[in-house]
């Protein structure tokens, strides 16, 4: 065991954020934590690395080597980059701190062992010599993986963009990954591109080390993790396997929690039935009545399991005649005399949702900007006269930040709607102060959904989404997809969501080196499942004693000989602790 959090609780004010939150992490652990904003994924996190107290509950830490990057790269504003990177952090941080904490005691003075101390001090100092001498080649062979430039070295942080901070703080995190037990993150995929995420895949699950992270990026949860622990009105519930596997589990649990209610709800109804027929027909009932009443109250209570507000989403298409959207022919795009885009060949027909995926700064907004005429271009491009275009832009500039939602939907459909207005906000779960508070105090996930409920307003025949799944929570993107793939008109979508990719494209177009090419298919079907071996350690043992395997629940009898990895190592450490197992030389 790494790290053990049990029945943690946190309240901020009146409002409970954590009431029963647990979980053990063990070594070469990947647990992926969902649940939606503002549940209280990222306080639990700060707990376990004791930035933050928990109200009760009890923490236990087999370990100082834990990696940790946060949501937010707070504090780093008016820093360079080189100072970012080179700052004590995770494993070195610890090693700074024990080495000031020698120098504390031996100035103190007094009874202490001196030889000991200096001995420890010498070897921490070896430590991190041996690291600065390492850290200049490890970084500059992590900022050429991550696609960081090397000479941007000495630009402030404050003047890189949300990707640009994003790729600082995991080239900042993956130079420790090789001394850490246990990595930590906080959202690490937000505004990094494709292949940037699946340079950190590779990374995380080549390392070893036991990975606990919470995101919104469901392709990446399927690839890393083994468990997901969900965080739901103040509780954890833990489930075994990836994402896909718990969207499965939960949906399954759902549903047997309700026939088990309606079978509770039904037996009930006809035993008060019948009890209440032998009340009214005679007296002479009146034992068999009372029986009756004992059975009914020795029938186990179920309780109904509470329906979940979801957003309903449906889009409206407008008729469009004709096959053909948009054709380009050898189309090319220059901008401040540079040539961005060459050789582009498109031909975009009514039912086509095409996915443009690609590095960061590739080109894929300019693409966009040009199939709709916003921008010049060279070469033969055709737009159906008859398209009814809705755009979403990722920054969200139709919306007046000074004005409420509300505001803003009635200078849509007309000052005198207001109650239509509140209906169509509440579809996308917005109501009471979030939308008769000004735009500018909302969320970024309330702001995309107000940016939505605009777009879906109007009718239209071809959808350009820019970066659509941004900000948005795990289920709200779930409904999304579920409404584009039932739109019979064009979408055209910028995004890095590989998740999004499959479930709703049936076509992708890759925009790299100056060139945009067009698959058929998903993401997956281009890209394929890459195979990635991690190697686990395996150790051999016997059994002493009779024990349950309590996460398979497989029964092992005295002399058994068990092989067990690391990634089991969960469902026998009870076992272990016992006596009941010994390992074999």
């Amino acid at each position: 065991m790494l790290l053990k959090a049990q029945s943690i609780s946190k309240a901020f004010g009146p409002v409970k954020v954590l009431e029963d939150v647990s979980l053990q992490i063990n070594k070469g652990d990947r647990i992926g934590i969902v649940g939606v904003n503002g549940a209280g994924k990222s306080t639990f996190l700060k707990i376990l690395m004791g930035i933050e107290n928990a109200d009760t509950g009890e923490i236990t830490r087999r370990t100082n080597k834990i990696g940790y990057m946060k949501q937010f790269a707070e504090g780093f504003e008016n820093v360079t980059v080189r100072e970012v990177l080179r700052r004590p952090y995770g494993m070195t941080e610890e090693i700074v701190r024990r080495m000031k904490e020698i120098e504390d005691i031996m100035m103190m003075g007094g009874d202490i062992d001196w030889n000991a101390l200096a001995e420890e001090n010498a070897q921490l100092e070896s430590q991190m010599a041996k690291f600065d001498m390492e850290l200049e080649d490890n970084l500059n062979k992590i900022l050429d993986q991550v696609g960081f430039p090397r000479g941007q070295m000495d630009r402030q942080m404050s003047s890189l963009s949300g990707g640009e901070r994003s790729k600082v703080m995991i080239a900042r995190l993956a130079v420790q990954t090789d001394g850490c037990d246990l990595l930590i993150m906080d959202e690490p995929t937000s505004h990094l591109d494709i292949s940037t995420v699946e340079w950190m895949e590779r990374n995380i699950l080549s390392a070893g080390c036991a990975v606990v992270v919470i995101s919104h990026d469901r392709y990446f949860l399927d690839r890393i993790t083994q468990r997901i622990m969900e965080i739901e009105n103040g509780k954890s519930r833990e489930y075994k396997g990836n994402y896909s596997a718990f969207v499965e589990k939960k949906n399954m649990e759902i549903e047997r929690a309700m026939k088990e209610y309606e079978r509770y709800a039904d037996q009930k109804k006809k035993q008060e039935a019948i009890a209440n027929q032998m009340f009214h027909d005679c007296r002479r009932y009146m034992s068999d009545y009372k029986t009756r009443l004992m059975m009914i109250s020795k029938i186990e209570e179920k309780e109904r399991p509470e329906d979940k507000k979801e957003v309903t989403m449906k889009i409206q298409a407008a008729h469009k005649a004709g096959k053909n959207v948009i054709i380009a022919n050898n189309v090319s795009i220059d901008l401040g005399g540079n040539t961005i885009l060459s050789g582009i060949n498109l031909d975009i027909q009514k039912g086509d949702k095409i996915g443009i995926f690609g590095a960061n700064g590739a080109g894929k907004t300019t693409l966009v900007n040009a199939l709709l005429g916003k921008i010049p271009s060279n070469g033969e491009l055709w737009l159906a006269p008859g398209a009814k275009v809705g755009y979403y832009s990722q920054h969200h500039e139709s919306l007046n930040l000074d004005l409420t939602a509300e505001e803003q939907m009635l200078m849509i459909i007309g000052k005198d709607r207001k109650a239509d207005a509140r209906k169509m906000l509440a579809r996308f779960l917005l109501s009471g102060e979030t939308v008769t508070n000004k735009m500018s105090t909302l969320s970024g996930g309330q702001r995309a959904k107000v940016a939505l409920c605009l777009l879906l307003h109007e009718p239209t025949n071809m959808l350009v989404l820019d970066e659509p799944t941004n900000y948005l929570d795990i289920d709200t993107k779930h409904v999304l997809e579920g409404a584009l793939a039932e739109y019979d008109g064009v979408v055209l979508t910028i995004t890095h969501d590989r998740y999004f990719l499959d479930n709703v494209c049936n076509k992708v177009a890759e925009v790299a080196n100056g060139k945009v090419t067009v698959h058929n298919g998903n993401y997956t079907d281009l890209k394929g499942e890459p195979v990635i071996e991690v190697q686990e350690k395996v150790e051999s043992y016997v059994v002493l004693a009779p024990f349950t395997n309590w996460v398979n629940k497989k029964k092992y009898a005295k002399g058994d000989k068990i092989s067990i990895s690391e990634s089991e190592w969960k469902g026998f450490e009870n076992a272990f602790n016992q006596g009941k197992l010994k390992k074999r030389s």
